[in-house]
């Protein structure tokens, strides 16, 4: 399908990404990009890289796909530095886990070459950087693709086919409405999560030690990189707010009705949680 594909950035998305290409495609050839020196050495050493390059400009070149899997705050700035180095059939996409600030500039950017389709692959980990990487991280796991005016319907195409073959099940949305989706889905739960354990870390230490799994299945996403996590969560920032004001009429409709002692009505809204819950991933 493509000759060389580049991936930029070969921390968990990108390594997992660059393993299952070269299971399902071992006739493309795997270039990447680390702006750490070490990585890159550490990238020679697996499998599924073929070459490594000390800048993302060398890296894009006579790429027929590339894939940026940076922090979402750098991907603007990535594209900036590759655009001149891109042919005007290279496909370029990114996994970040905002779409409407990115697809608007990458539009502006890449306006007279290369084309950019956003993706989002929902799948990843609390966990980060290539030694947690996994080849079937993307398996049965879903793809949000995020076209806008100015693609090609044939990069939407090709985009969708090259993640159907990493075994995903793909479907296209705007670039904002896949934010207003996210921060429901994805965003929303990550902030419960961290504000739940910051709560928790402010009560008697005791708490902590006498927990089960269900605290830990509850709370597993809080573990990821505050870093990472503060960069989604600025650049999407409207959208979950809108989000976390749906939910705390939720939350304030479920207050109510243990204040009111309101048996039927609890266990009422507890049915509708299990129900979502049992339905998910079906």
């Amino acid at each position: 399908m493509y000759k060389q594909i580049t991936i930029l950035g070969p921390g968990l998305l990108g390594a997992s990404l660059a393993m299952a290409i070269k299971d399902r495609m071992p006739e493309s050839r795997v270039v990447v990009w680390s702006r750490r020196t070490e990585t890159r050495a550490e990238s020679l050493l697996r499998r599924w890289c073929d070459a490594t390059f000390d800048t993302p400009e060398d890296a894009v070149v006579d790429s027929d796909l590339v894939v940026i899997c940076t922090p979402v705050d750098t991907i603007v700035p990535l594209l900036e530095r590759i655009e001149k180095n891109l042919s005007v059939t290279t496909l370029v996409t990114d996994v970040g886990s905002t779409k409407n600030q990115i697809c608007q500039a990458a539009s502006k950017i890449l306006a007279k070459g290369a084309s950019f389709v956003g993706s989002h692959p929902m799948a990843g980990s609390e966990l980060k950087g290539m030694n947690n990487a996994k080849a079937d991280l993307f398996e049965n796991a879903a793809c949000i693709l995020t076209p806008t005016t100015s693609n090609t319907s044939e990069a939407s195409i090709n985009l969708r086919t090259f993640w159907q073959a990493i075994g995903m099940h793909v479907t296209e949305m705007a670039p904002d409405k896949h934010d207003q989706v996210v921060a429901h889905i994805s965003h929303l739960p990550h902030l419960l999560a961290s504000t739940l354990c910051s709560y928790l870390a402010n009560q008697a230490p005791a708490i902590g030690e006498l927990s089960g799994p269900g605290l830990r299945d509850t709370t597993r996403v809080a573990a990821g990189d505050p870093d990472l996590w503060q960069q989604i969560l600025q650049q999407n920032s409207e959208a979950i707010l809108s989000a976390v004001e749906g939910y705390e009429v939720a939350l304030q409709a479920f207050k109510a009705t243990l204040k009111q002692s309101d048996s039927n009505n609890t266990k009422r809204l507890l049915q509708l949680g299990k129900q979502y819950r049992d339905g998910l991933n079906k």
